[in-house]
This record gives C-alpha cells, structure tokens and sequence, in this order.
C-alpha cells in the first residue's frame, strides 16, 4: 500500500474550504486488472437512458438489463466535455502508511480506512467481527463514487482469511472495473451477476466464479460500513454456481441460504466454499431454460409473487407490470406457461431446491428463525394445459423443486390466457371433479402497482422520500468542466406528469434544457460548491402554465445565493417557455447531478 487515508468520512464530507486537503490510501497496482464480465452488458449508443427498475424509456418494457457478458473495460467514448476555467485543487498523498498503524485502525473502533481507487471512487474499509449472527471476522468493504457513474452503490463482506491483515487487492480491481463498465452505461442491479473472466483467478483461486447482487431484506446490518441508499451487497460464488446465477439468480440466492441456515441468504462472502450446485443435473428447468447458449429463461414478472397458504396458492401481480406478464404470454407456447416469481418479505418461509448427489432436485422449505410458517413463497410456477378430462380432476397442483406445476384442461388454458391479457383476476380450484369443495384453490390475483424501487433514496433538495418514484438513469450526456472540478447530470426523477398527454411534450428533451441551463450556472461556483460538502445537488422544476418555480439544493439545504443568482438567469427563462405547452396536470421532474474530480 502507498497511501493512507487519516480523514474520519464525516469530515470529508463537511471540510471547508479551510480545511487542510485530503489524505487518502491508493491500492498498489489496482488499476492493472481488467477482464470482468456483468450481467448487464449492453453496448449503447451516444445517448442512452435506463429506468431505475432497469427499463429503457420508449423501448419493451421488459426488455431488461441482463443478459449477455460485457467485453473488457474500456474508456468512456460517449460524454462530451465543456471546459470553464477556474483554479485547481489538489489532494494530498500521504506515502508508505505505517502497515501496523494501518491494520490497528481497520481493527479499532473508529472510523474506516478510505482507499482511494481513482479521484472519483473511494472505498471504506473495516474490519468487522459479526457476532450478533454468522460470528466470523468480515472485511467490511463499502464504495464511495459509483452513483456518479449511474450504478448503485456496492458492500463486499468478505470473510477474513487466516493471517490476513489488509484486505484483497482483487477487491479494489473489481470495483474499479464495476466503475468502467457503469461509465459506459452496463450497469449491475439486484439478481444480477459479474463473471470473473481473468486467467489467473480471483481472490487467489480460479473456482472463484463471480458475484451475485443481492438486496438486504432480513438480514442483520448491526454494525456495518454502509453507503448511502441505494446500495446492493455482492456475494461471491463458484464456477459451478455460476449458470444459475445468469439463468434463476432466485434459485442460487435462497439455496445459500439454505447452506448457511440464513434466512434468506448470507451476505458474507466466504472463500474457497463447497458450490452449493454442480452439474445441472435433471431439473424441470432443463426443458424451460437455454443452459447451452443462455439464449432463453423463465420470464420473471417484477414485482410478482407467490404466497402458498393452507389449501390456497396466490399468484400477485402488480398492475404496472402488465406489459411484462403479455410480453410472456405472447413468447410463451399455447399450451405451457412459465414465470419466474420475486422473493416476497411478505412470506416468513421459501421454497428451496437442494441438488443430491446423483443430480437429481428435491425439496426443502427454509424459513425465518423463531416464526411460525403461514405464507411459503415460491420461485417459479408452470400452467401444463394438457390435463386429461377422463382424469377425472379439475386441475391439479404440486410443489416441483422450488416451484409450482399446475396442471389444467386446454380449455381452461384459454381461459387462464384471456383472464390474465385482461388483466382480471382468475381462480382455478383443484381436485376431483364431483368434490363440494376444492382440495385447493390457485387463485391469480392482480394487485396495487408495484414501488419497490428507489427505495431509501433521499432527494438532495429536502431529503424527500423518493421511494416508488420513477426515474431515469442518464448515460453518455454533457459534462461541464472547469480547470478542476466537473458537475455530471446522473439521474432524472419523474415526480409527476409521466402521462402528461400535452402535445408536443418530450420529457427527455425537456429534462435535457433543464439540464443544461443548470450546468451552466453552476460551472463557475463548482470548486465552492465541492469544498463546501455540496457534491450531490439537485434540480426540482414545476413546469405548467399557470404555475412555474424551481427549487435548487445539496444536502437538504438551498444553495449560497451566487449560485441561486446563476440559476435565475439560466433557469427562469427556459421554465417559462417550457410552460406554454403544458396544459394538462403540471409536470415535475427532479434533476440530480454530481459534483466530480478531474
């Protein structure tokens, strides 16, 4: 290690202009490593946008971010750069840290060690014993910059090997490359995976498979290093793991689970583990999924789950997914139908499937510790429309690995298709036909949209809620520059008007003047800005004929009045023209940029 970081983050973050530079740690050699692969590969354009869920505006709404390996790193092609000149500011680098001062304070009780990987990515590292769950010793390895580049923030809890006293080099690559690959717009998010592609492997072993993003539900945070929101966990896995993990990430995650008796998976990542699968073995997704090419898999439904209760099955489907649910329906064949389900934290136990030795699957329910089991979540379900009328039942349900299979008669196949193309709900009892009542009922049930994302982000202005708000993800656009110091437009919150049906309205182009007109204010002031903490600013605009205003701030507070005196001049006039072709509901829309080294 070269360089070492004596700055608590609250005081960087809160440092005036007053204070002495930064001092931070730079990983030796962290910049050499290249060759990882993401699930989120896709190569764009010069002017691309991704919707946080991970929809692309104007495109399928389920086409997703998620298929296909990513080539190696590159550099940025697409952002263009306008220069404004002000006076640099420089860091301070603080060179051969003591190495036992070092690890004394990654052990101590206070703040982390920041390592800074580039100008624009920090990492925070403790070293942290996890007594109150899984009792290991864990690097507590949380990143600082990445949503400046669109991806959501990331933690690796990477359980401490013996002797070891500083935490993996590999780490440090690893995020660096997740910043390349997010900077060009390839971005990672819950249930998605990296592959590691590099010949000599990864964290010393070429079993080392890759990463599984992971969403923190029940498990405990107590005492950890955590980013601001939104942030995902990345829990290592092995080569024999990794084809789950690209085709039913679901199924991985709760078999981990399973393995470690952690409801419903560990995030600690553990090295050189037993693979929780091996060969594919015989499985149901043998005949749903593309193992060779990975050119298929099961439609996953966001927001769909699966409730099974006593004698009664529920299939929850969100409203605001139905063009998923017929997008599937149309690929799907006229007499099977296949989905993929969510984890529900409404359930307090899932089904889990466990591959025996001789490859076959069977099953197991893993649940929350000291909870009764009411609701059993499932992973996937099957309708099989070819039940035969001289069987005699009605329909027929059974637990398949950690699935449903529902057998029915072709004609309630044609029926189950109508119900869910008219988005209405459907009950399909099963068991003998004479029977007074169902020995079960599977009922499909359409419910409230789906909000769950955004979740835990704050706005900058007045730390507004914005869970549930849709947004867009910005790539490839304008970054204004002065002589140290860029502000980078990153993300667009769409509070109210996405179905403004004024003519001549387009809300990209829109936020894009916006944009604009608020870079060019703030260019000048970016260096105050910068010492001043103000790094994550925010632009929330009301746009409608009898109404226009705007509001500007960082860290819930109002921008100094120079920068305010800017925005006037900038802003006021391209609201103003905005608003003569808006008569239907007012439009709002909250901008949010970052504040970046050069």
């Amino acid at each position: 290690m070269e360089y070492c970081s004596r700055v608590p983050p609250p005081q960087q973050t809160t440092a005036t202009s007053a204070a002495p530079p930064l001092t931070v740690m730079v990983p030796v050699g962290v910049l050499k490593r290249e060759g990882s692969s993401s699930s989120s590969a896709r190569s764009r354009g010069s002017k691309q946008v991704i919707f946080s869920d991970g929809i692309r505006p104007g495109g399928d709404l389920t086409e997703l971010d998620g298929s296909g390996e990513l080539p190696p790193p590159y550099r940025r092609a697409g952002r263009v750069a306008r220069r404004v000149d002000r006076p640099s500011t420089e860091y301070v680098f603080e060179d051969n840290p003591d190495s036992s001062k070092l690890e004394e304070q990654m052990r101590g009780d206070g703040p982390p060690v920041v390592f800074a990987v580039h100008k624009n990515l920090t990492v925070l590292v403790k070293m942290v014993k996890l007594e109150c769950c899984v009792g290991v010793e864990v690097w507590n390895i949380a990143t600082r910059g990445l949503c400046t580049v669109g991806q959501e923030e990331m933690v690796v809890l990477l359980e401490v090997a013996p002797g070891e006293t500083h935490p993996p080099r590999d780490i440090f690559a690893f995020f660096h490359t997740v910043y390349q690959q997010a900077n060009q717009g390839n971005l990672v998010t819950e249930m998605g995976h990296t592959i590691f592609t590099e010949p000599e492997g990864f964290l010393g072993s070429r079993e080392h498979g890759g990463f599984l993003y992971i969403r923190p539900t029940f498990q405990c945070l107590r005492n950890l290093v955590l980013p601001p929101s939104p942030y995902i966990f990345a829990v290592l896995i092995q080569k024999w793991e990794t084809p789950w993990a690209k085709v039913f990430p679901l199924r991985l995650m709760l078999r981990m689970g399973a393995e470690f008796r952690y409801y419903p998976c560990p995030l600690v990542s553990t090295r050189n583990r037993k693979p929780v699968f091996c060969e594919i073995g015989h499985t149901i997704m043998n005949l749903l999924v593309d193992f060779r090419n990975y050119a298929y898999t099961v439609p996953t439904i966001e927001g769909f789950v699966i409730h099974m209760e006593d004698k009664r099955t529920t299939l929850l489907f969100p409203k605001n997914r139905y063009e998923q649910v017929t997008k599937a329906l149309s690929n799907s064949n006229d007499h099977v139908l296949a989905l993929g389900a969510n984890f529900s934290p409404q359930a307090d136990s899932h089904l889990v499937t466990i591959e025996n030795d001789d490859g076959h699957y069977s099953t197991q329910a893993i649940n929350i510790h000291n909870r009764p089991r009411k609701v059993t979540g499932a992973s996937f379900i099957v309708f099989n429309g070819a039940l035969k009328t001289t069987s005699g039942l009605s329909a027929k349900s059974s637990i398949v690995e950690d699935g449903l299979m529902v057998q029915i008669p072709s004609d309630m196949m044609t029926k189950l298709r109508e119900a869910l193309r008219n988005m209405k709900d459907f009950d399909i009892p099963c068991g003998p036909v004479s029977a007074e009542q169902p020995d079960e009922v599977v009922v499909i049930k359409w419910t409230s949209d789906d909000k769950n994302f955004n979740v835990g982000i704050k706005s900058p202005i007045d730390e507004r809620q914005m869970d549930g708000i849709p947004s867009v993800k910005i790539h490839s656009g304008t970054d204004y520059v002065s002589s140290s110091h860029l502000i980078r437009w990153t993300e667009v919150f769409i509070l109210q008007g996405e179905t403004n049906n004024s003519n001549d309205i387009n809300l990209s182009r829109l936020s894009e003047v916006l944009a604009r007109a608020f870079c060019v204010a703030l260019t000048p002031h970016l260096s105050d800005l910068n010492s001043n903490g103000y790094s994550r600013l925010a632009l929330r605009a009301t746009i409608h004929q009898d109404s226009v205003g705007y509001e500007a701030g960082s860290s819930g507070s109002r921008l100094p009045a120079p920068c305010m005196n800017d925005l006037d001049t900038e802003l006021i006039p391209v609201i103003h023209r905005a608003a003569t072709n808006i008569t239907d509901e007012p439009i709002i829309l909250e901008l949010v940029f970052h504040i970046m080294e050069q």
